[in-house]
């Protein structure tokens, strides 16, 4: 195998492939990437046995072929050579090497044989449709700070993609929670995803599929089955293990009765919240919320390191209310806000919050209060 690419290039492709790779895994093999040279393209492609990704790039290639190396190793060298560099890759077969040639630069690399690399099964996909990247990215990015990171519950390391009912009828809906806080996102339904079986997309799938939303331009194809699913640009192929689990009832936590309305700037909020909870003690980050007519006091008081208070100016207009969240959780979720407004509806001290962007109910979060 014989061929040559340019820097930036193959630096795009080895890097989504060195992500997916496990650092620390017992099986050899599973740290490489197996590289295919054939006519004028070649692909990488790298699992670690839940994510299999495939990135097939333009190459000059000279002799087709394929052998597997270390995805780390060959990012790190590509990462540091020069840019616009033309990088020669050579694979002799037999002496088990494969040498990186770029400018005086040249690098001799241990490689394993491709027949052991494990290739993921295919599968029947009962769901196939294409989506816009900025429609898929909004319901990833918007859900995905909820995800559980709590073992146990496996069920919530993930990202639950189902089909579901909304005022305007069906909705393709992405949700997340980690029994604290919980966020809800709808986008129109695109066509052919009416037969979609909810699956949950596990959360390192999530952070994989970020770097193939990235141009707003492009079409992804989906494709769902009960046990995996796969997004696909005309060069990469992300193709994952959904958990095997079910998603609870999420509908039962959203509050439908908070009447008392707060509607403030999301930006100052956010920057407000950050700044108080400066002092607070790490473990417990309590922020107290005190609301009066058009005013709201954001307060943390830690015995150990000291007190802060700031004033706001909000919409509200009903009865007094103070309540405490975790600030952490304030935060995330105001930083979901895209528009300028934040809404949020409460009913007591004890019940859960619920937080939407202006009027927009297409992305809802609900956050349980604590004790302050």
């Amino acid at each position: 195998m014989k061929f040559s690419i340019e820097r930036g290039t193959l630096l795009k492709a080895v890097s989504q492939a060195q992500s997916v790779v496990e650092r620390r895994n017992t099986i050899p093999i599973l740290a490489n990437v197996l590289i295919e040279a054939e006519g004028d393209s070649v692909s990488y492609r790298a699992t670690d046995l839940d994510i299999e990704v495939v990135d097939k790039v333009p190459a000059q290639v000279e002799k087709a072929g394929a052998t597997t190396v270390s995805a780390v190793t060959l990012h790190e060298i590509v990462r540091k050579l020069p840019d616009g560099a033309l990088v020669t890759l050579t694979d002799d077969g037999v002496a088990g090497r494969l040498t990186v040639e770029a400018g005086r630069s040249n690098f001799n690399l241990a490689t394993l044989p491709k027949e052991d690399f494990p290739v993921m099964a295919t599968s029947e996909y009962q769901s196939n449709f294409s989506a816009p990247a900025p429609v898929l990215r909004r319901l990833f990015d918007k859900s995905k700070f909820a995800i559980s990171t709590e073992e146990t519950r496996y069920y919530l390391n993930g990202v639950y993609l189902h089909v579901a009912d909304a005022d305007g009828g069906k909705v393709l809906r992405a949700v997340a929670t980690d029994g604290h806080r919980l966020a809800r996102i709808d986008a129109d339904l695109p066509m052919g995803a009416e037969e979609l079986p909810g699956v949950i997309v596990p959360r390192k799938t999530v952070g994989e599929l970020r770097k193939l939303l990235d141009d707003d331009e492009m079409e992804i194809a989906v494709s769902v089955s009960e046990t995996k699913i796969r997004f696909a640009t005309p060069n990469i192929t992300l193709t994952s293990k959904v958990i095997d689990g079910t998603f609870p009832d999420y509908s039962r936590v959203i509050p439908v009765g908070n009447t008392r309305k707060m509607e403030v700037d999301a930006a100052e909020f956010a920057a407000a919240v950050d700044r108080v909870a400066t002092v607070s003690s790490e473990r417990s980050r309590a922020v107290k919320m005190s609301l009066d007519e058009d005013r709201l006091v954001l307060s943390v008081n830690a015995p150990d390191s000291g007190a802060a208070e700031e004033e706001l100016a909000v919409a509200y207009n009903d009865e007094r209310l103070e309540i405490g969240f975790n600030a952490k959780y304030l935060l995330e979720i105001a930083s979901q806000v895209d528009r300028e407004n934040a809404v949020f509806l409460f009913n007591s001290a004890g019940d859960p919050t619920l937080m939407r962007e202006g009027n927009d109910t297409s992305a809802v979060y609900v956050v349980m209060p604590m004790r302050v």
